[in-house]
């Protein structure tokens, strides 16, 4: 292997922050309305990374009932000192617990503590720096009005997770009257403070700028360079979009790396995927961070780093739901107060109990979902339920929020409807009648192409409804900062009920150009 490629991290993984403990890396990304929250990742070469858990897990950690789509967790950072690790990060639009909040672990696998809230730490995207004197400092951003912002410095006490002393404000923007200063990092390089930021906004015109200090409270001074990587300038077609929000690491054999977020707009300007993590190599001159040398710009492949290659294990595309827990690719919508699964109660099968709760809601519906990954890809579920009602339905649905989104379901008199959601409304775009017994339910797409699919028992896949535009799932339609979420659903819309449903497994694979189960995509 002598090259990786971007991203390293497909999917909805916004907001990266990365540390190294010896010749160990951790990763964390943000997660928003989703629960588990902010996915921890471990790697060795900084290109292979395997899921190790989440930093909040538990449901007295995340009070994520009713936020809205896209509120949540934004912007975690993660940092080990004197044995300890330590996630800061904030929790937006709580309609309970709200703000930032910090949290530890011996233990980067687990478990993690309680939140630590911090009502004294105003403002959003919190930073932890640990100083070579002993002393710790917290960085954050807060808005000063309309979109401008401005970062700030506190001293932070690591034993009793507090923010202590005078605060500093360090820096405003590199830019003339910026908007979306935030993301401040703090590191020290060659004695030197280097004060790291996101700048313009998480779009198309994010980037990546860059102050310096001779002492930790400033005054910091802005890189003649800035911004000191962007994509703004390469225009909408270029085929990775909105890099920014970087996190630096250095590692143990002296080489810089940054993680950072990025887009990859496909059919125009448009990203299903949502902001994925890249990794580009940094050098230094002249005091400065130069990202991807030699091109300035984020690049779909670089040279591996000068470590040891440690790939690990690929995860199976089908689950079969024989494990005793869920795998870690899987979420649910908001903190579930109730547990509504199981691989108990029938083996080899999830059950999903169908509860009033509805996916176009913003509460906590019966839902498994799990990030796409791919441009063209394939997911697929068996299913068996007997409704007992006309309100009560369950299989696939194709999420990006609770009013844009995809539902594949079998509900009364075995009828199979396919429901398009766009900002609201809905339409039925298809319905088949299936035969007694399991039915698969299917979503294919290549590119913004799509197509559903559906089988009575192990009979052929046959098409449901002609072919589909996926764009209205894209961020720059459907707005907010997450991509697209795909999974198994069930639902008794509104009404009470002693119903389940029977997953016996769910299949996710990516699809090369042009390979698919059913030649229904227009254009062929």
């Amino acid at each position: 292997m002598t090259q990786f490629q971007n991203p390293i991290l497909p999917g909805s993984h916004p907001d990266p922050s990365v540390c190294r403990v010896g010749p160990d890396y951790y990763l964390v990304t943000s997660t928003f309305e989703y629960f588990p929250g902010l996915p921890l990742y471990h790697s060795r070469d900084l290109v292979h990374w395997r899921p190790a858990g989440h930093v909040l897990d538990r449901p007295s950690q995340l009070p994520l009932q009713g936020v809205r789509a896209s509120g949540g967790l934004y912007a975690p950072t993660i940092r080990h000192h004197d044995g300890v690790f330590y996630v800061v990060c904030t929790l937006v639009g709580g309609t309970g617990k709200s703000g930032n909040f910090v949290v530890t672990a011996t233990d980067p696998e687990g478990p993690w503590s309680e939140p630590h809230w911090l009502p004294e730490a105003a403002g959003f995207d919190p930073s932890l720096f640990f100083d070579d004197d002993g002393r710790a400092w917290w960085t954050a951003t807060r808005e000063v009005r309309d979109g401008r912002t401005e970062v700030y410095l506190r001293e932070f006490d690591a034993g009793s997770l507090s923010l202590i002393g005078e605060e500093h404000v360090l820096f405003h923007g590199a830019m003339h009257d910026a908007v979306w200063a935030e993301a401040p990092h703090l590191y020290k390089v060659d004695g030197r403070y280097v004060l790291l930021c996101a700048e313009g906004g998480t779009d198309f015109e994010h980037s990546v700028v860059v102050a310096f200090a001779d002492e930790v409270t400033g005054p910091y001074r802005g890189s003649p360079l800035n911004p000191v990587l962007t994509h703004r300038h390469l225009g909408r077609s270029h085929p990775i979009a909105a890099a920014g929000h970087a996190d630096l690491v250095c590692t143990q054999n002296g080489q810089w790396y940054a993680v950072l977020l990025a887009t990859r707009p496909y059919g125009g300007y448009y990203y299903n995927l949502g902001r994925e993590t890249f990794l580009v190599p940094v050098s230094w001159e002249n005091g400065g961070p130069v990202f991807s040398p030699g091109t300035g710009r984020v690049e779909a492949a670089y040279p591996v780093p000068d470590l040891l290659v440690h790939p690990w294990s690929e995860p199976q595309p089908t689950d079969d739901f024989d494990a005793p827990d869920l795998g870690p690719a899987w979420m649910f919508l908001r903190t579930p107060e109730e547990k509504f699964w199981s691989l108990t109660e029938r083996p080899g099968h999830l059950r999903l109990r169908l509860r009033p709760e509805s996916i176009t809601g913003l509460v906590t519906p019966s839902a498994l979902v799990r990030r796409q990954q791919h441009q063209s890809f394939h997911a697929s579920c068996v299913l068996e339920f007997a409704p007992a009602g006309p309100a009560e339905a369950a299989g696939l649905v194709l999420l990006q929020n609770n009013d844009n989104h995809l539902r594949l379901l079998l509900g009364a008199d075995r009828e199979v409807t396919l429901v398009r959601r766009i900002r609201g409304r809905e339409e039925v775009l298809a319905t088949a009648v299936v035969e007694e017994g399991p039915v698969r339910l299917g979503f294919e797409a290549v590119g913004q192409d799509h197509q559903a699919l559906v089988a009575s028992g192990s009979g052929e896949w046959q098409l449901l409804g002609p072919a589909f535009d996926g764009r209205f799932l894209s961020t720059p339609v459907a707005g907010g900062f997450t991509g697209v979420h795909i999974g198994l659903y069930a639902t008794s819309d509104g009404e009470p009920s002693h119903s389940w449903a029977d997953f016996d497994s769910f299949t996710y694979r990516a699809l090369g150009d042009r390979h698919l189960t059913l030649t229904g995509i227009a254009g062929e």
